[in-house]
């Protein structure tokens, strides 16, 4: 088994590992079986995310017995989406892959998986977990909030994942914000599709999910739903939300003028209604402004990223 010598490879397996240490050697080999004969060139790049077991051991042994193999340690546990970003600083591969080192999915699916990014056809490929899991439940809610707000026609969002590399260059990785990543590129115009994945039970370890990740993961829905809605136009809005208030603060003025001057009834509660709604109005249009301020500056930002990683390409090719 020996490494292309290109500097480019065709695939990245990214593999967040956290105490994984009775998984990982089972793993490396089962990706050598399925990888070595796929007809492409490959690396697995195994972060391992602040492991209190022997996992960083069984690593060093492995990376001396697997010419493919890198390792990526972080000295605390940082998370998936700090992991992946970790990996994919690294990684050579023009595509690269999420799959996790539990062996709950199974190296032999990679390939199908990649596929249709290799033939062109997608730049991103979901896997559709396939037989029976815990959390399917929470899973299944999640899936089809996220095909509500987002209008994402594939069924499985929250599985192993194929990418193109470029993909998660534009994507935000903020803690937890892995789960959105197909959300995201989608937004920015990267083509979907699925394949379906077997589920396997967990041989070894225990499960990193609990619920106290179902609350972090609403909020983090909400937050995803805003920035694409609302992130690139602010003051659509901060704007519209502002003049409502504005306007509904003018109205109760001029009411209170009439009944005053007019009737002469004065009401207080009245008076301190105008003065919150136009003092709100104001403060969210000037958050709109702000905001696009913000939007402009993140916009210069992307701008800037895609040029480097077209010079990266370029400097690739010579």
């Amino acid at each position: 088994m020996t490494l292309a010598a290109a500097e480019t490879l065709d695939v990245s397996v990214l593999v967040p590992a956290k105490d994984e240490a009775q998984n990982l050697p089972e793993f490396v080999r089962l990706c050598a079986e399925a990888l070595g004969p796929a007809g492409f060139s490959f690396e697995v790049v195994v972060v391992n995310d602040g492991s209190r077991d022997e996992t960083g051991r069984v690593l060093r042994d492995l990376g001396r017995q697997y010419a493919f193999l890198r390792i990526v340690t972080h000295r605390r546990q940082r998370g998936i989406a700090d992991a992946l970003r970790s990996a994919g600083d690294v990684a050579r591969g023009d595509v690269f892959v999420f799959y996790p080192a539990d062996l709950q999915y199974l190296p032999t699916d990679i390939p199908p998986l990649v596929a249709p990014i290799l033939e062109g056809r997608a730049d991103i490929v979901t896997g559709t977990k396939q037989g029976k899991y815990d959390k399917a439940f929470v899973s299944r809610v999640y899936n089809v909030l996220c095909r509500w707000l987002f209008g994402i026609s594939v069924t499985d969002l929250n599985s192993v994942k194929a990418y193109r590399r470029e993909v998660m260059l534009g994507v935000p990785l903020r803690p937890d914000w892995h789960r959105y990543m197909v959300v995201i590129a989608a937004a920015d115009g990267f083509r979907l599709t699925s394949h379906p994945v077997p589920l396997y039970p967990r041989r070894a370890g225990i499960s990193k999910f609990n619920w106290k990740r179902i609350p972090v993961g609403i909020f983090d829905l909400i937050s995803v739903w805003f920035q694409l809605r609302f992130g690139r136009k602010p003051m659509l809005f901060f704007g519209v939300a502002g003049m409502i208030l504005f306007l509904i603060g003018l109205a109760a003025g001029i009411s209170a003028l009439v009944l005053r001057f007019g009737y002469g009834i004065g009401l207080r509660p009245l008076l301190n209604l105008v003065e919150t709604m136009v003092i709100s109005g104001i403060v969210l249009f000037g958050f709109g402004l702000l905001g696009e301020m913000i939007a402009g500056m993140q916009e210069e930002t992307r701008e800037v990223s895609r040029a480097l990683s077209r010079l990266d390409k370029l400097d690739l090719r010579d």
